[in-house]
C-alpha cells in the first residue's frame, strides 16, 4: 500500500517539471511589399494628388513601389520628372495602373475607374456620401474591394486629420476669395477686406466654431476686419476663443440675433454642415435676402449640404453665383484652390499611413491594430461595414469590429 502523503509521482510540480515544454518566441511582423497606384483625376476641378515626390522617395526607399499615371501630379505643378527622380515608375496606361494591389486617389472613383477593380484591391479616396447613390456603392460591394474614405480616418487623438487638415485650408483661403470678390475687379463693393484707420472695417461673420472657422477667423482678423462667430455649443466657442489667444465677438445661435447681424455684414462665411436631426439650414433664403447688396456668401460645408439655403453646388471653374443680390461662392473641394499646399498636407498624413500599412504585413493586420484606420473603412471585402451609408441608401451593413473578429 502506498503512502500518498509521501507519494510525489503525481505530484503537479514534479510533473510539470518533467514534461519538456514549448519555448515561447516573439513572432515578428512580416512586412509586405505594397504596389500603390497613383492614377489621374478624372475630376475636371479636382488638382490635387494623393503622394508627393518627397512621399514617393520616402516609400521606395522602404522597398515599395509607386506607379504613377503620367501627368498625375500636374494640377499641383508637378512634373512627371520630379516623380520619376524620386523613383516612382510612370506609366500611360491607366489600365496598368489601376492593376496595383493599393490605389490613392483623391476623388471619388468615377463609373469608367470602376470598370477597372478587380477584388481584394484597397482604394483610398475621399467618397462624399452626400454625392452619391446606392449604385455606387453596390458597385463597389460588388467588385469586392476595400474602400477606405479620407474623411471617416481618424489619428489616435480621436481626431479626423485629413478633414482638420482641409478645412484648415479652406478657412485660410475662404478670406482670401471673400477679399477678392469685394473688390470692383470681381463685380464686388469695391471695399478691402480689413480696414484702415477712420473707416469702419469689414464686417465678417462665421457660422460655426470648428477648424474651418478657426482659421478664416486668424485671417479675417490678421486683415483687420471686425468678426462675428455663431454656434450652437458654447464650449466650441470657448475652445475658439483659447485656441486664438484673443477675444471674439461670439455668440450661441439664435436665429433672431443672427438675422439682424446679417444685415450689416459684408462676408458670411458657412463652416456647418447638414444636421439631419437638426434644422435643414442655419442660415435661410429670408436672413440672405436682408444682407447688403454686393455683400459675399462662402459656404465651405457644401459638400455635405451646406448650411445656407441659398448655397448651391458648383465647381471650380464656374464657382460663383449672384442671388438676391448677394455673390455666392460654393464649392466642394475649396482646398484645389491651392492644391499644391492641400497636396503636401494630405501626403503628409497618408504616407505614414502606408509604410505602417506595409510593416503590419497586409490591409488586415493594420485594420486589426488601428482603430482610426479601421473607422474610415466603408467597405471591406465587398461588405458594406458603414451604418449611416447603409441606412442611407437600404443596404444591411456589418460592423466591421466583428468583421475582423472574424477573418
Amino acid at each position: 500500500m502506498v503512502d500518498q502523503k509521501n507519494d510525489t509521482s503525481c505530484s503537479p510540480l514534479l510533473y510539470t517539471g518533467l514534461m519538456p515544454q514549448e519555448e515561447m518566441l516573439e513572432i515578428g511582423k512580416r512586412q509586405k511589399k505594397l504596389v500603390l497606384g497613383v492614377p489621374k483625376e478624372d475630376h475636371a476641378s479636382e488638382r490635387r494628388i494623393a503622394l508627393t515626390p518627397e512621399a514617393v522617395e520616402v516609400l521606395v526607399d522602404n522597398g515599395h513601389d509607386v506607379l504613377l499615371e503620367s501627368n498625375a501630379g500636374a494640377g499641383a505643378n508637378y512634373s512627371d520628372t520630379d516623380y520619376a527622380e524620386h523613383g516612382a515608375f510612370i506609366v500611360e496606361s491607366r489600365k496598368q495602373v489601376f492593376s496595383a494591389e493599393i490605389l490613392l486617389k483623391i476623388a471619388p472613383m468615377s463609373s469608367d475607374d470602376m470598370n477597372l477593380l478587380r477584388a481584394n484591391q484597397v482604394i483610398i479616396s475621399n467618397l462624399h456620401a452626400n454625392q452619391q447613390n446606392q449604385d455606387y456603392i453596390k458597385t463597389l460591394m460588388n467588385r469586392k474591394v476595400t474602400a477606405i474614405a479620407y474623411e471617416y480616418l481618424k489619428n489616435e487623438f480621436g481626431c479626423y486629420p485629413v478633414l482638420q487638415a482641409m478645412s484648415a485650408l479652406s478657412g485660410n483661403a475662404a478670406i482670401m476669395i471673400a477679399a477678392e470678390l469685394l473688390s470692383n475687379s470681381n463685380g464686388g463693393k469695391g471695399i478691402i477686406l480689413g480696414g484702415i484707420s477712420g473707416i469702419t472695417p469689414t464686417e465678417v461673420v462665421i457660422i460655426g466654431a470648428g477648424t474651418g472657422a478657426e482659421f478664416a477667423a486668424r485671417a479675417a482678423i490678421g486683415m483687420g476686419a471686425f468678426v462675428k462667430i455663431f454656434d450652437t455649443s458654447v464650449q466650441k466657442l470657448e475652445q475658439l476663443q483659447r485656441n486664438l489667444g484673443m477675444r471674439l465677438h461670439t455668440s450661441i445661435f439664435h436665429p433672431q440675433v443672427v438675422h439682424r447681424t446679417l444685415k450689416s455684414a459684408d462676408v458670411l462665411i458657412g463652416t456647418l454642415s447638414m444636421n439631419e436631426s437638426g434644422p435643414r439650414y442655419f442660415i435661410t433664403e429670408d436672413m440672405v435676402q436682408n444682407m447688403k447688396k454686393g455683400s459675399v456668401i462662402i459656404d465651405l460645408g457644401v459638400d455635405q449640404g451646406g448650411c445656407i439655403e441659398t448655397s448651391e453646388c458648383r465647381s471650380l471653374s464656374e464657382p460663383m453665383y449672384t442671388k438676391h443680390d448677394v455673390i455666392h461662392y460654393c464649392v466642394p473641394n475649396l482646398p484645389s484652390r491651392v492644391a499644391r499646399t492641400a497636396s503636401i498636407a494630405m501626403s503628409n498624413i497618408l504616407s505614414p499611413i502606408i509604410l505602417e500599412l506595409g510593416n503590419s504585413g497586409g490591409v488586415k493586420s493594420l485594420l486589426k491594430e488601428k482603430n482610426g484606420v479601421r473607422n474610415s473603412v466603408y467597405i471591406y471585402n465587398g461588405i458594406l461595414t458603414n451604418e449611416y451609408i447603409g441606412s442611407r441608401f437600404g443596404i444591411p451593413s456589418k460592423d466591421i469590429n466583428l468583421l475582423m473578429a472574424a477573418f
